[in-house]
């Protein structure tokens, strides 16, 4: 979630992103005075893992897993990124861009760095550039998702910036493996499942959810968000198993589908009038236009949160805190919200607990109240306007015929490219 660009945004001054690590098991936060990783381990309280107040308006950071290697990206410097490893306190290396860096994404094989209108693959291995895709159709949002799967390593991001295809790269590879036509209007979201074998995708329209399977590109399920307006869909998330898929949005409702076949779900005869009047009405669908026998198909929510608040960009994600599944959101109101979700029964999710994102704590009550569900969040914003033009970043430079100019310093110690055995997953960089 990046908040540098969003000059009207109402919430905390001081958030400029936040996002969660691969397997959802800690939460970056970049702000105008540095950044933080917080460890989700618990639901009661968000346990600060490390600070860094070296660098200012931090506008992306990404941690690799539960590595000690982090990329960064500040406002000051928007077309310059830094791979860190912040345990030892060293900088690995830094390359510039062409262009303002609008999102990274890692997984245990490659870098992803989006532009507006290219995304530039590194390998993670030694931080160099594998590959280039240029041209791309303009992306100001910086959308693309990265599957965390070493087998499935596939990169998706939008074929189009009129309609919703979707682009579907082979990062292993280096070649195109799929488009995929998966909504008539522009994309907003995109997200991978752990194993990179199921795509979600959701359009501006934002009424309709749909999953894919990767790389054939076949339409698995389609799931409706709602039918009376339009929305701005702000994140999709899989849990880790697969089994459930959340939907955040600019209204105050969060939605989590359960993918399930129709096997799954059997049949069952209705015992009601009710019952027997929907049974017909399904039945009559074929005769029905296109369009409303689709509506009919479609699945609804398996369960819904509802929010504290409307209007504010936000992230969610699934995952399992202390052996119970829960549904994260992390907003633009500087607060991280915890709710219980039922995997048998679903329906409405419980609020929990809610955290500031600064890591001070909250009144043990005050989530408990139900004006609070009223309360205007900070109101004083923070209009981050990226740098257009020419910069002058010291060691580094831009080269019309290859991109991406930087890399490990030569006096550098070399054995800062490498993390320790004992972290996890256990990755070795290294360099020629």
């Amino acid at each position: 979630m990046n908040l540098a660009s969003q000059s009207g945004e109402a919430g905390c001054s001081q958030l400029l992103f936040a996002n969660f690590n691969q397997d959802n098991t800690s939460l970056a936060v970049g702000t105008k005075s540095g950044y933080k990783f917080f460890s989700l381990s618990a639901v009661d309280k968000l346990e600060q893992i490390y600070e860094c107040t070296d660098t200012e308006d931090v506008c992306i950071v990404e941690r690799l897993f539960s590595s000690s290697l982090v990329a960064i990206v500040s406002l000051k410097a928007p077309r310059k990124l830094k791979v860190c490893h912040f345990k030892k306190g060293t900088e690995i290396c830094n390359y510039s861009y062409s262009n303002t860096i609008l999102a990274v994404k890692l997984n245990r094989q490659r870098l992803i760095v989006c532009l507006e209108e290219s995304l530039y693959i590194h390998n993670i291995r030694d931080m160099k550039v594998l590959h280039t895709i240029r041209e791309t159709p303009p992306n100001p949002s910086g959308l693309c998702a990265l599957s965390i799967s070493n087998d499935n390593c596939y990169l998706a991001y939008p074929g189009s910036a009129t309609i919703g295809e979707v682009q579907v790269f082979d990062t292993i590879n280096l070649r195109a493996a799929n488009m995929i036509p998966a909504h008539d209007s522009p994309l907003a979201a995109l997200a991978f499942d752990s194993s990179g074998t199921k795509l979600a995708t959701a359009s501006e329209k934002g009424t309709v959810i749909r999953v894919f399977s990767i790389p054939e590109g076949q339409k698995l399920f389609e799931f409706r968000r709602g039918v009376k307006r339009c929305v701005s869909i702000c994140s999709l998330a899989f849990s880790m198993e697969g089994l459930f898929l959340s939907a955040s949005s600019n209204t105050e409702t969060v939605h989590i589908f359960k993918l399930e076949t129709q096997k799954e779900k059997p049949q069952e005869e209705p015992t009601t009038w009710t019952g027997y009047f929907g049974k017909v009405l399904m039945a009559s669908t074929s005769y029905l236009p296109a369009q409303v026998t689709e509506m009919f198909n479609q699945g609804r929510a398996f369960a819904t949160v509802r929010l504290p608040f409307s209007g504010h960009k936000n992230i969610c994600a699934l995952a399992i805190i202390q052996k119970i599944p829960r549904l994260l959101v992390a907003a633009a109101d500087g607060y991280l919200y915890m709710y219980n979700l039922d995997p048998q029964e679903g329906g409405e999710c419980t609020l929990m607990k809610q955290h500031k994102l600064d890591g001070s704590t909250e009144p043990p009550n005050e989530i408990l109240e139900p004006t609070n569900h009223d309360r205007p969040l900070v109101a004083q914003t923070y209009s981050a306007a990226l740098t257009k033009g020419r910069l002058l970043v010291h060691l580094t430079r831009y080269s019309e015929d290859q991109g991406a100019i930087g890399g490990p310093s030569m006096e550098d110690d070399m054995s800062s490219l490498r993390l320790d055995e004992n972290e996890q997953p256990p990755m070795i960089l290294q360099t020629d």
